[in-house]
């Protein structure tokens, strides 16, 4: 199993940035974390603050990867183009975020992507990605 994590904007800040909200671990720590809890996933990540290289990264995913799970920041309210990328693959995508959108500010409870991606995870830190592997873990033994 083939899966990429794709993290979009300030993505890149985790553990240094608004620490109240995200926690103070960094995604580097993590993500090796993440790979000793699933030995046989073959992971890849890509983070990029800029839209196009999502857009690009969800695109060269497919064929490549078994599935996506999807951190799109920002975007996640605002990129009608990072929509229509993952309505545009054939793989499954899971978006997930690290605190909840739905208990922030009333701008970001509207995700343009959950009504494309196979389901949303949020608010459980770091582990919304774990989660996040998981549910493509069970979509694809199906």
């Amino acid at each position: 199993m083939k899966i990429l994590i794709l993290n979009g904007p300030n993505l890149n800040l985790q553990g240094r940035r608004d620490m109240d909200i995200y926690g103070t671990q960094s995604f580097d720590d993590f993500f090796v974390a993440l790979e000793r809890c699933f030995p046989h996933v073959d992971f890849a990540r890509f983070q990029s603050n800029i839209e196009g290289e999502l857009i690009d990264a969800v695109q060269q995913a497919d064929g490549l990867y078994d599935g996506v799970v999807l951190n799109a920041g920002g975007y996640t309210h605002t990129s009608v183009a990072l929509r229509d990328a993952v309505a545009a693959v054939a793989l499954p995508v899971v978006e997930v975020h690290i605190s909840s959108i739905l208990a922030r500010e009333e701008f970001r409870h509207t995700s343009l992507l959950a009504p494309v991606v196979m389901g949303s995870i949020m608010g459980f830190g770091l582990d919304s990605y774990r989660l996040g592997v998981e549910a493509l873990l069970l979509k694809t033994q199906k």
